[in-house]
């Protein structure tokens, strides 16, 4: 059984504490402390066939106290524990923004938010837990809209539970969300949608009734946050994941980011829905269906061939998808679909996009 999300907090308590007290130990015996971590360089990042997604290699990097060069990315790592311990343990939460401004008050320096950042990330390899485990969050732009019934296990609201079919705007993935525990639901799949134009009209459409749906606003490239609770409906709930995107390079690698994860993440393995079947809208559709179209930019043409030589890529569908992108050099938003009507897309290409997926 997968772990829930404060059982994921105190296991990271737990870690923090035996982090700490290595650093303690080496101090009282008159060692320079040192830290271990799996090297996240280009050269240690490689695909796994069995898991389909990028993963650190063997590598490992020290950070020693001794060496003047690591003196500071180590003193800044250190700080960084205490500092989520304490978040922890005060029910607080954090924006990567916020560690970067909270960190001057301990007389920490980050020279800019990039650096705080890296550090952030290299906690996560540290521990190999995602910062979202430490209460660390992105500013969040992701919702979620269907019959699902969450309780909540932040401070203050700890007990309280909500239905998010309550409110037609759906409800930001947000710290307080994505740790809720997952209560009950009679949605039987998750559309994952990359447009909030689309998102509004499967919610006016109704489609979390005509599809027995959990609706979810990726909002693009989807934070991790967003990939996190997509991969605890899967997981805990059982429930299949479909994803639509834009018709272009692009909207393809979003959808290879929630099942397969990025190598920017290869250091964690729970970010990611293996199983997330990819809707369209596929290059073949902009002709099938007759859409408006653009033409490719320098850019997306470029993207495609980078796609092309990615390994998880591979499959035959995506391959010829690639090519049919090169070869037409058109490219059509999910919108398009309303040359023919507004609930076009959800009374026509849906059904028949979940059929075709099925047959695969």
């Amino acid at each position: 059984m997968k772990s829930s999300p404060t059982a994921r907090k105190r296991e990271v308590q737990e870690m923090l504490k035996v982090l700490g007290e290595k650093i303690y130990y080496q101090i009282e015996n008159g060692v320079f402390p040192e830290i271990e971590m799996p090297s996240r360089s280009v050269k240690n990042i490689v695909y796994d066939e069995k898991l389909k997604q990028y993963v650190v290699g063997k590598n490992r990097v020290k950070r020693s106290s001794k060496n003047i060069k690591h003196l500071r990315p180590f003193t800044q790592t250190i700080w960084l524990a205490f500092f989520v311990d304490k978040l922890i343990r005060e029910g607080k939460t954090s924006t990567l923004r916020d560690v970067y401004y909270s960190a001057q008050a301990f007389g920490i320096e980050f020279k800019d938010q990039a650096e705080s950042d890296e550090i952030i990330t290299d906690l996560e390899a540290l521990l190999g837990r995602a910062r979202e485990d430490y209460n660390v969050y992105p500013e969040e732009r992701s919702a979620i809209y269907g019959d699902i019934t969450i309780e909540y296990t932040t401070p203050g609201h700890e007990g309280k539970r909500l239905n998010l079919a309550s409110h037609p705007d759906g409800y930001l993935i947000g710290p307080s969300l994505s740790t809720a525990e997952l209560v009950e639901t009679s949605a039987k799949m998750v559309f994952a949608v990359e447009k909030g134009g689309l998102f509004t009209r499967f919610v006016e459409n109704k489609v979390h009734e005509k599809y027995n749906a959990l609706i979810v606003d990726t909002a693009g490239q989807p934070p991790r946050s967003t990939r996190y609770f997509l991969r605890r409906l899967n997981q805990e709930l059982g429930l299949p994941v479909y994803v639509l995107t834009d018709a272009d390079p692009y909207g393809m690698h979003i959808y290879m980011v929630i099942a397969s994860g990025s190598a920017n993440a290869a250091h964690l393995t729970e970010l990611t829905v293996p199983t997330a079947k990819w809707l369209g809208v596929t290059a073949t559709d902009i002709e099938t269906y007759r859409l408006p179209y653009v033409r490719l930019t320098d850019e997306d043409i470029k993207r495609a061939y980078e796609l092309k030589n990615d390994p998880r890529y591979r499959d035959e569908r995506f391959q010829r998808e690639l090519d049919v992108f090169l070869r037409k050099q058109k490219k059509a938003e999910l919108e398009a679909f309303a040359k023919y009507s507004l609930d076009y897309i959800v009374d026509k290409y849906l059904p028949d996009k979940l059929k075709e997926v099925k047959e695969l």
